[in-house]
């Protein structure tokens, strides 16, 4: 049997976002998906810092599953055997476990909904 899951309710009104997580550009709000899941799964809102751009390092994720849905914005990635693809506000993009990929650049108001398995995911640079 899965492990149990508890219910979780994140108030906007609370939001709080850190200057955590995998990208230093980057801006992070916990769900409370990850405790609620003992794990499972993670979610976070993540937003542009401001005044902070992407590197472009090329990178993979260990995980089982990542999506993001475009909430403002717009950015530039590029995916390996994918091209470079440009998101906006309502794409919906399922990373590929595993897959290599960089962002090039993005909008000084761009915020996302990410979703990962399992939570504590690792992130490695890769040339």
């Amino acid at each position: 049997m899965p492990n149990q899951q508890k219910f979780s309710h994140s108030q906007g009104k609370k939001a709080q976002f850190a200057p955590r997580g995998l990208r230093s550009y980057f801006e992070y709000r916990d769900l409370g998906i990850a405790d609620a899941t003992n794990g499972e799964v993670v979610a976070h809102v993540i937003r542009a810092k401001e005044g902070h751009n992407a590197t472009g390092q090329w990178h993979v994720h260990d995980c089982k599953f990542q999506m993001y849905f475009v909430l403002k914005g717009w950015a530039r990635f590029e995916y390996e055997g994918q091209g470079i693809k440009t998101v906006k506000p309502g794409d919906c993009v399922l990373q590929p476990a595993g897959i290599r990929h960089r962002e090039i650049e993005h909008s000084a108001d761009f915020e996302l909904i990410e979703i990962v398995s399992p939570a504590n995911f690792g992130s490695r640079d890769v040339d």
